[in-house]
């Protein structure tokens, strides 16, 4: 995500690098590749224009402390601005109602149906609510066993009436159920076509006017750059939504949707979607998304993913088997896939500060995982429990079983003792230091 933008700026930043003063000249100069960087990210011209323009103005209009650099300066302001783009501030969804409705608006293949599906499963398991999804879109093949699906996934009741081809009665009658079943939040996933057209207005208009929503959000492919923004703005006009959803974040390098639709629309976006895990949903954060694309990583969102998937009592629970030399392969693939839940192994290191060029040029392939998974999993449970029994005979069998080579599972064996002594020697030496503390206070 923003990698090619975040490339550009920090090149362009640079121009102002040993400069001891900031002048209109080198001002210029950066702003101008600033500009470019921003337009080849399919930023809107507009946008990009104002953006630049706006910098220039604090740019020349600050005095620059002796012990802050120009560069130092621009980076601050330049980051400021970013922040102010994309909304300044988090914007929370609507949930302060007996029964909250959502309606969820948008073009063919922007990916609403998972979408709503994600939302539900994020307020179910953050917000402690009772949601209901609802299949309003009965048009595209196999968009009610879709969203079934992914309701039965989620453990999320899926209202949908396969004979009704009434859109509008459907919903109705959707609202009238989660009324009676002790529903608290109804997500209503709507057609879509492949363009902004008349008669998909008019049903989510009437859609709209049957049940007054308190939230409407436009889901956004941020793969289709200003096509995107530019339909944002048409179904704004028709629909005055609420705010808007980024889908397939991940995917994009450039990055230009996110930073000119709240421009375009003058709507805050609410989520961004960053993969096709059903727990890939995240809320959106104007300042750290600024500071991911100015390199700085994003270490609040890191942590918070890891806690999200970190089970407490598990990790006291291995923390004292690992004291005990108890700690043994059955535990090391747990921990593997706790790790695989968290998501796309180099989009959170490049969260890390200082940790996105590292691993900019380096393959963190996650099916690596897979091999390791595979041997383990073709393991007796006495082998998992105590892998000194490995001897050659049973270590050719697990190689077979696995589809892997000795040499694999050899490798895994010394590398699981290696993480095995490492471990234990970090807690022990933790536990020391706060023996030690204790005494010296």
């Amino acid at each position: 995500m923003f990698e090619n933008l975040n490339d550009s700026i920090e090149r362009a930043l640079k121009l102002l690098k040993g400069e001891g003063k900031i002048t209109e000249i080198n001002v210029a100069e950066t702003l101008k590749s600033i500009r470019k960087a921003l337009l080849d990210a399919d930023v809107n011209y507009k946008v990009a224009k104002l953006f630049t323009d706006t910098v220039k103005t604090k740019a020349l209009g600050r005095n620059v402390l002796t012990s802050v650099r120009p560069g130092e300066l621009m980076v601050k302001i330049v980051h400021d601005e970013l922040v102010e783009l994309m909304g300044n501030k988090t914007s929370k969804l609507d949930l302060y109602h007996k029964l909250t409705i959502i309606l969820i608006s948008g073009v063919q293949g922007s990916g609403k149906t998972t979408f709503s599906a994600k939302l539900a499963k994020m307020l179910k398991d953050k917000k402690n609510k009772n949601p209901i999804l609802v299949a309003g879109d009965i048009y595209r093949p196999a968009a009610i066993d879709q969203l079934k699906i992914l309701g039965k996934k989620i453990d999320v009741t899926v209202y949908s009436e396969f004979e009704n081809k009434n859109t509008v009665q459907i919903v109705q009658n959707a609202v009238v159920w989660a009324k009676q079943n002790g529903n608290d939040v109804i997500i209503i996933d709507t057609a879509g076509y492949l363009a902004v057209d008349k008669q998909m207005m008019k049903e989510i208009i009437s859609i709209k006017e049957a049940v007054d929503p308190h939230e409407i959000l436009f889901i956004v492919d941020s793969m289709t750059g200003q096509d995107a923004v530019n339909t944002a703005k048409e179904f704004n006009n028709q629909l005055n939504f609420s705010g808007v959803v980024i889908t397939k974040l991940d995917g994009d390098a450039r990055g230009g949707v996110a930073l000119s639709i709240r421009s375009i629309v003058n709507k805050p976006i609410k989520f961004i979607g960053e993969g096709e895990k059903i727990e890939a949903i995240d809320v959106f954060h104007p300042r750290r998304m600024a500071d991911r694309i100015l390199g700085m990583g994003d270490i609040v969102s890191f942590v918070e993913k890891a806690q999200e998937q970190y089970d407490e009592s598990i990790v006291k629970s291995l923390k004292k088997k690992i004291i005990k030399n108890q700690f043994d392969l059955n535990d090391f693939l747990l921990q593997i896939r706790q790790i695989k839940k968290i998501g796309n192994l180099k989009d959170l290191a490049s969260m890390i500060p200082g940790m996105r060029k590292m691993v900019k040029n380096v393959e963190i392939d996650t099916d690596s995982f897979k091999k390791i998974e595979a041997i383990i999993q073709s393991m007796t449970p006495s082998e998992r429990s105590n892998p000194s029994i490995l001897n050659s005979s049973r270590k050719m069998r697990i190689a077979h079983g696995s589809g892997k080579e000795i040499y694999d599972v050899n490798q895994l064996i010394k590398q699981f003792e290696q993480i095995r002594k490492m471990t234990k020697m970090t807690i022990m030496n933790k536990s020391l230091h706060r023996m030690i503390s204790g005494k010296l206070k």
